[in-house]
């Protein structure tokens, strides 16, 4: 959630996949702080859609978990690659470190490219995490993502050593890409495997096609391979690397000309200076004018240095070791006893991505198990009613029904009082300035010098009495414009700042009214008793004759 603050008045909300419900790693949103913003941006997501409880669904998963498991069978959970898993790494190894949950003697294992760093990254954010989490580092001082039973695996070599059965987390979680579509094509065929969604996607996504199939059914599967380059591919492929390298040297080549260049004019402009004055006699033209003595200086020459966005370049001769020359007796010795030949540097064999359409048969389990980790419907509703309560809204992010249904909501409630409720489409632009009848005018110096300016608080106000007229500027733009009127009318006086009865009982002095406090009132001219009441309100009683 993001909360902006325009002219230290309007306070604009973005407030978009909150949730509001303590999770392991997590705390809640807290909303404390936020009083009726003047625009809330928010999503319609789950406008429509109501979780299971939290308790209801980790039972859920616990048993497929065990059902699959004591099947001989694995469990796939497709997940995202750094976010919602973290959630489910603390909630499976507190599993398997329960003795009784029975998960003890199966692998459990993380497959992602950069699974290593997720978690060593999480290590060094416990400050940003739940308050469950700080204090158990804080008073057990162990770290809550040092997994003793989660093996960290980088590759489909590396979980080939796992032994079977076992429970994978790996991404992505629409199954768009990366181990887990890879995995599908050989999983989905064995019965006694299951796969489990934790989030909803998009309707077109594989994730989406594999829930809504029904199990003995084939789906269309995209897979893509990396496979070296061979024959004339291999061959375009090296040409193109130095043609790229010519150019590159080409490049350097005019670079250092232009680099001989300068300084040869710089040589140019030191070849008649001398690191002594010049005597009057050694000269060999006087001119009639009297000059001043000259003291050159030393000749120097500025190395002119070259940088990018990047910074300075590299100069790789100021990096490169020089070898030590080889004596005549080490000579002779290698040539006596010649060292056998070291086998040539591999060198790394460009590859290409090639992707094949395969059908495979789904005869394992599919199951959506919501580990979504936003608020649903009903709670974004009571949220927005009875804590929120934002003047104007702006509703993105859902499906045209949930939009519309979130947005009818609003309308519809007593309790929010929301002015303007806007659902754009994809691309379309919502002004939603609230102040739309303030303009910027320009004051006649005239009018500014007239006005009686009196402090309030921190800022000084004057009431007058002006016309608007539009004129053309320099550059032939409209102004506005305040000219003062040749008549000024009467207006009713207007208070600022909070009455005191110390400074009227002064003014009223001033005028020649006998002003006296008498037990908190003020007693004029003993005839008129001036009083503030509790609700702050001034009171006068008495007559003026």
């Amino acid at each position: 959630m993001w909360k902006i603050m325009k002219d230290d008045e309007e306070d604009i909300v973005y407030a978009v996949d909150f949730n509001h419900k303590k999770e392991r790693h997590l705390n809640g949103a807290l909303f404390n702080n936020i009083i009726r913003p003047s625009l809330l941006i928010t999503d319609a997501y789950n406008a429509t859609f109501e979780y299971k409880k939290r308790r209801k669904r980790d039972q859920e998963l616990i048993s497929t978990i065990l059902e699959t498991v004591r099947q001989d069978g694995n469990v796939i959970i497709v997940v995202d690659t750094a976010g919602r898993v973290l959630e489910l790494m603390q909630l499976l190894e507190q599993l398997w470190r329960n003795t009784e949950s029975g998960l003890s003697a199966y692998s459990l294992a993380l497959l992602n490219h950069v699974g290593y760093n997720v978690v060593d990254f999480a290590k060094n954010m416990l400050e940003w995490m739940s308050d469950t989490v700080t204090k158990q580092f804080e008073e057990q001082r162990s770290y809550p993502f040092h997994f003793k039973h989660l093996n960290l695996c980088h590759s489909l070599q590396e979980l080939e050593k796992i032994p079977s059965p076992y429970v994978l987390l790996t991404s992505m979680a629409d199954l768009s890409c990366g181990f887990a579509r890879n995995l599908l094509a050989v999983s989905a065929e064995t019965k006694e495997n299951c796969i489990i969604v934790t989030q909803r996607t998009k309707p077109d996504t594989l994730a989406s096609k594999l829930l809504g199939n029904a199990i003995n059914n084939t789906i269309d599967i995209t897979i893509g391979k990396r496979v070296p380059l061979e024959g004339k591919e291999l061959e375009d492929h090296f040409a193109s690397v130095a043609k790229k390298q010519q150019e590159f040297e080409k490049m350097e080549v005019e670079e250092e000309g232009e680099e001989t260049d300068e300084e040869q004019e710089d040589d140019q402009a030191l070849v008649q200076r001398h690191d002594v004055p010049i005597p009057e006699e050694t000269q060999s033209k006087k001119s009639f004018f009297k000059q001043h003595k000259v003291y050159p200086m030393f000749p120097f020459h500025e190395e002119k240095i070259k940088w990018d966005e990047y910074g300075e370049f590299i100069k790789h001769e100021h990096f490169r070791i020089e070898e030590e020359p080889i004596k005549e007796e080490e000579m002779e010795t290698e040539k006596a006893n010649p060292a056998p030949l070291a086998p040539a540097a591999a060198t790394e064999i460009p590859t290409k991505c090639v992707t094949s359409r395969i059908k495979t048969q789904v005869n394992c389990k599919v199951k959506f198990i919501d580990f979504e980790g936003r608020s649903d419907g009903e709670s974004i509703k009571r949220i927005l009613a009875a804590v929120l309560k934002p003047r104007q809204m702006v509703i993105v992010h859902g499906t045209p029904d949930s939009s519309r249904h979130l947005a009818e909501f609003c309308r519809d409630s007593k309790d929010m009082g929301v002015s303007q409720i806007f659902v754009p489409g994809i691309g379309e632009t919502v002004d939603a300035t609230s102040e739309r009848h303030i303009y910027q005018v320009k004051l006649k110096d005239a009018l500014v010098t007239a006005a009686k300016f009196s402090r309030a608080n921190d800022a000084e106000l004057a009431w007058i009495d002006a016309v608007i007229d539009v004129q053309l500027n320099a550059d032939k733009e409209e102004v506005a414009m305040l000219e003062p009127l040749t008549s000024k009318p009467s207006h009713v006086p207007v208070f600022i700042n909070e009455p005191r009865l110390s400074n009227l009982r002064q003014t009223l002095i001033k005028s020649g009214i006998q002003a006296e406090f008498n037990g908190g009132v003020l007693v004029c001219n003993n005839k008129v008793a001036i009083r503030r009441n509790a609700s702050g309100t001034i009171q006068i009683e008495g007559t003026g004759r």
